[in-house]
């Protein structure tokens, strides 16, 4: 699998959400933290992008989500 770090304009072209609505998300646990890609620049693995839009798509709760994110950050460290 193509795993590609994605900008945030990405993100939100994918997810269909607004900057602000993007980052509630994240503070909220509904969406995974941005990985560091430069000192000033952030991005989101594509995989986990798509893993939680799938989720969406299939009816998952926020509580399922959060828990989905979760495991996709400890996956993350794990991973290193």
């Amino acid at each position: 699998m193509n795993n590609r770090i994605l900008r945030l304009h990405a993100v939100l072209e994918q997810r269909g959400r607004s900057r602000s609505s993007h980052y509630t998300d994240i503070k909220t646990g509904l969406f995974v933290k941005p990985v560091l890609i430069g000192l000033r620049a952030v991005g989101w693995p594509s995989s986990e992008v798509m893993v939680i839009n799938e989720a969406r798509i299939a009816g998952k709760c926020d509580q399922e989500i959060r828990t989905l994110v979760s495991q996709l950050e400890v996956a993350r460290k794990t991973a290193a």
